[in-house]
């Protein structure tokens, strides 16, 4: 029997000794071993004697493969201080249920410092430095969140004193950061470990248009991880800005790169999830070699900061299914509407799904992920 070590009988043998006719005949009664050994060239007709034992049946089952649920948002932000919510906590328990799973991705949109120097001039009114106290990284643990990234165009708004204090105030609270340049955030999850990393149009963070950086930390990831996800804060911004173009996007004449040509390329390379904010708006998800790629989860929450009018008002939670090997096993997507303020509540009437299928059909027509019933996305054939 596989997996067991042989055991001799505890039942002793019987044995009959046929004289000169030189036959020995042993049965061993239970388990022992049937045997004969006829040696003489007398031949001697007996009547033959049938032993029926139970067949032995060894089944083979299929290595387990472990497996993880991923939640992911886009732009998070709660404010800047002096303007923050009275109960950062309350703000976002109405979506903390939704965000639960091993693993809680968001991309912080801002720092997380007491630093009082910006990028911003004090007479700018075109210029954003979001800011709130250190203390903020507890309350994005306490929600479920463990992964947070910093390759957007905030993470720097308050200098290196500001990078430096955020990254501290993350570690404190047991969440992984990713994003920074040659970071990579790694996690650890059902004996999975999953890689984050996060890339930006800019050289203070993992720089998206830099395509030979991108794979070779791409490829450091998969050294160092069995799973890798891949973040993007890349695309133009607002209400127009919904659709993936498959070319390069600007915004105030600034170089948001190529969001299509990346992801794919990324997955080239060997990531196994691509996620994606900065445009502030949804965008559709397509499959990609049988990669997913959600090209904007648009804004997850932002305290008394961006608009939430119109289609700005949409927002999602993808909850993906990977095991071990990389492959998605299952997507779903619960629909969020941002309140006025810029509080993410789950949305009863399911706007986001109907918009977001009306963008993948239009932009990836028969390899765009559709939403189904429920909120399930089809998986591609083959996965």
């Amino acid at each position: 029997m596989v997996g067991r070590h042989a055991r001799a009988s505890n039942h002793p043998s019987r044995r009959w000794w046929l004289g000169s006719l030189g036959l020995v005949v042993v049965v061993g009664v239970g388990t022992g071993t049937y045997v004969v050994d006829q040696s003489a060239t007398t031949t001697t007709t007996m009547a033959p004697t049938t032993t029926t034992m139970a067949p032995t049946t060894t089944t083979t089952r299929p290595p387990l493969v472990s497996s993880f649920t991923l939640s992911a948002v886009g732009d998070t932000d709660l404010g800047n201080t002096p303007q923050l919510p009275a109960d950062p906590t309350a703000f976002l328990a109405p979506v903390k249920a939704a965000l639960a799973a091993d693993v809680v991705f968001g991309n912080l949109e801002g720092t997380m410092t007491n630093a009082t120097t910006s990028k911003c001039a004090t007479s700018s009114s075109e210029c954003y430095a979001f800011k709130v106290p250190p203390s903020f990284a507890q309350v994005y643990r306490a929600t479920g969140f463990n992964v947070l990234n910093s390759a957007n165009n905030h993470s720097y708004d308050f200098g290196a004193q500001g990078e430096t204090d955020t990254s501290d105030a993350l570690k404190a609270a047991g969440i992984v950061q990713a994003g920074l340049p040659g970071q990579i955030g790694v996690v650890h999850t059902h004996g999975i470990a999953v890689a984050f990393v996060g890339f930006a149009p800019y050289y203070l963070t993992n720089n998206l248009l830099d395509f030979t950086q991108a794979a070779q930390l791409i490829a450091q990831a998969k050294r160092e991880a069995q799973v890798v996800v891949v973040y993007m804060h890349a695309g133009a911004e607002g209400p127009s800005a919904d659709h993936v173009t498959r070319a390069t996007e600007t915004f105030y004449g600034e170089n948001r790169g190529n969001p299509y040509a990346f992801a794919h390329a990324a997955i080239d390379e060997g990531a196994d999830l691509v996620i994606a904010s900065g445009p502030h708006v949804l965008r559709g998800m397509q499959w990609y070699r049988g990669r997913l790629i959600a090209y904007s989860l648009g804004d997850f929450t932002n305290y008394d900061a961006f608009a939430t009018v119109g289609d700005l008002a949409l927002s999602a939670i993808l909850h993906v299914t990977i095991n071990e090997r990389g492959v998605t096993t299952a997507v779903s997507l619960t629909p969020l509407t941002i309140k006025p303020g810029g509080q993410a509540v789950v949305d009863p009437s399911h706007a986001a799904w109907g918009f977001m299928n009306q963008l993948s059909t239009e932009d990836f027509a028969a390899s765009a992920a559709l939403i189904g019933p429920g909120g399930r996305v089809a998986l591609p054939r083959g996965a």
